[in-house]
């Protein structure tokens, strides 16, 4: 998969392409169909399917008091672009200045000349340009003008539900990681390095894989079945989430207990995938009853994810 930025890269090499336009954090169901839609349609006209996007996100440069905290990294993106079967990817550097453009001028300058578009195609609430007036009428009505065509993917639903990347960042703010899952097409994960701890797990029996991550959205404080990948492995485990009341010191950590493995781990990189919020968070009146607990999370864990396989 082919990777290209504006305005650094020179125009890409290539044939016709057929482009789906948009943010895609979390690449959802929603975004999944749009990218269907590109590759078929770019398997039928001998086109390239494109995915263009922005980087960074366009509330963290407008708004950055309010913007989102993000389901996915720009590299974890890429991964589920090339998972998709996605040849290229055109990101756009998001700046003040770009902001201030009018959506004509974005047309004009990033699809017909920098990537010769032939079709570009965007879900029905997408919009662009200076504050926010590209509409999808907008896009469809320069197409025809300007000798591409523009398409649209109405939304996706899931129950009663529209699926959207703020939906799904609302559940996994409240810890209900199984519903975004739903929503999501595959299980919400942060990537990182296992780092050394203070191995108070390792004194009450629980040894922990300690993760460090980029990732901007965790789950709401709790304990999780989850799903370990280290070195390609898929392990059984068990994560707490927070800021360990019984322990009190008030750092938030993020802590694995892998129910099949044990050996160190420092330095390896992990993806954590969340399956399933067992628990709130809790303060113990002792550490021996932390400890009993801790059995039963993992014993309930174990028995949850074996219904998964």
């Amino acid at each position: 998969m082919n990777v290209v930025y504006f305005p650094e890269s020179q125009r890409p090499k290539w044939p016709a392409p057929i482009v789906a336009l948009g943010n895609f954090d979390g690449l959802h169901r929603g975004h999944q169909r749009i990218l269907e839609r590109v590759k078929r349609s770019a398997a039928e006209h001998g086109g390239t399917a494109v995915a263009l996007t922005f980087e960074p996100h366009p509330p963290q440069v407008l708004r950055p008091e309010k913007a989102p905290k993000l389901l996915m990294t720009l590299d974890q993106k890429l991964e589920a672009f090339e998972r998709a079967g996605i040849e290229g990817v055109a990101i756009v550097r998001f700046t003040p200045d770009l902001a201030r453009w009018e959506p004509e001028l974005f047309v004009d300058t990033v699809l017909i000349d920098w990537l010769g578009v032939s079709e570009v195609w965007v879900g029905a609430n997408f919009l662009f340009g200076r504050e926010r007036a590209g509409t999808y009428t907008l896009l469809k009505a320069l197409g025809e003008d300007r000798g591409f065509r523009a398409d649209k993917i109405d939304p996706v639903f899931y129950k009663d539900f529209v699926v959207s990347s703020t939906r799904i960042r609302r559940l996994i703010g409240e810890g209900r990681v199984d519903e975004a899952a739903a929503l999501l097409g595959h299980q919400f994960f942060l990537d990182g390095v296992i780092v050394k701890g203070d191995q108070r797990g390792r004194t009450l029996g629980f040894p922990t894989a300690n993760l460090e991550t980029q990732n901007q959205l965790l789950p709401a404080y709790g304990i999780y079945a989850t799903i370990a990948i280290i070195d390609r492995v898929y392990h059984p485990a068990v994560t707490s989430l927070g800021v360990r009341p019984t322990i009190g010191d008030d750092k938030l950590t993020i802590e694995t207990f892998l129910l099949d493995h044990s050996g160190d781990l420092y330095g390896k990189r992990m993806r954590l995938s969340f399956v399933a919020r067992l628990r709130d968070e809790m303060k113990f009146d002792s550490l021996d009853e932390l400890t009993r607990q801790m059995a039963a999370d993992a014993d309930r864990a174990g028995r949850l994810l074996r219904q998964c396989d």
